[in-house]
């Protein structure tokens, strides 16, 4: 009975270790382009493919900032964002998905009277963590999500202290100088696709190498977009 007892529980050890664990089930339904698992750059994903992009409209919020120090505010900003247009059928998240981003920006204000002042926003937002709709846990546990913002964080110092291109050219009779940042996750076979630039020590926005040429939103002269995507490419040539 003792030898038939062993061989039983070896015979089930045998099949735990055998046993290979399943992967996860993707979501099926008006989702499943969304939930789809796609690659890039050797690394598995879901959600909205890479490069495409959203155009939001954001209802009156509210924005309120604190000074800390004298070059550093705490700041909130509480508003509804609107899809410009409709969402197409069997697109986007499931109702109730909750994201957790945190957001890298230049900020660009200018005082127009005494109570107006200009602003725009041109940046990065790096994906901490995300709810599916119907979960009451994040994907991801805090001490994870600091792990991965501060990989993100030393990727972008690096970038800032390491790799900055300088630009110097002449575009309509005026000299520019200035410097262009990879952003992160976008060098490949050593060439990277999209610069932060600043020019003449103001933040210009954000390039993008596509296959139509260099274009950059927020900026409307191209001729000055295209100058600038010449000096890259010139940086690479040497």
């Amino acid at each position: 009975m003792i030898t038939t007892k062993k061989k039983t529980a070896g015979k089930k050890r045998m099949k735990r270790a055998g046993k290979k664990k399943q992967p996860k089930p993707v979501e099926s339904g008006k989702n499943a382009s969304y939930n789809r698992r796609k690659e890039f750059r050797g690394k598995e994903y879901t959600g909205m493919t890479v490069g495409k992009s959203h155009t939001w409209n954001y209802d009156p919020g509210k924005w309120k900032e604190t000074k800390i120090t004298p070059d550093l505010w705490r700041i909130s900003f509480s508003v509804t964002k609107r899809r410009a247009g409709k969402a197409p059928g069997g697109s986007g998240a499931a109702v109730g998905t909750a994201y957790h981003w945190y957001i890298l920006a230049h900020q660009r204000v200018q005082k127009l009277n005494a109570d107006d002042y200009s602003t725009g926003l041109s940046g990065l937002k790096y994906k901490l963590a995300h709810k599916r709709a119907g979960n009451r846990e994040w994907n991801v546990k805090t001490p994870t999500q600091r792990s991965h913002l501060i990989k993100f964080l030393k990727q972008w110092l690096h970038e800032l202290e390491e790799e900055t291109i300088a630009l110097e050219f002449e575009h309509k009779n005026v000299k520019y100088k200035g410097e262009a940042v990879p952003l992160p996750g976008t060098c490949a076979d050593d060439f990277c696709s999209q610069f932060d630039i600043t020019l003449n020590d103001e933040h210009i926005g954000i390039i993008r190498s596509l296959k139509s040429g260099w274009k950059m939103e927020g900026v409307n002269d191209n001729p000055l977009v295209k100058a600038i995507g010449i000096a890259l490419m010139t940086h690479y040539k040497k």
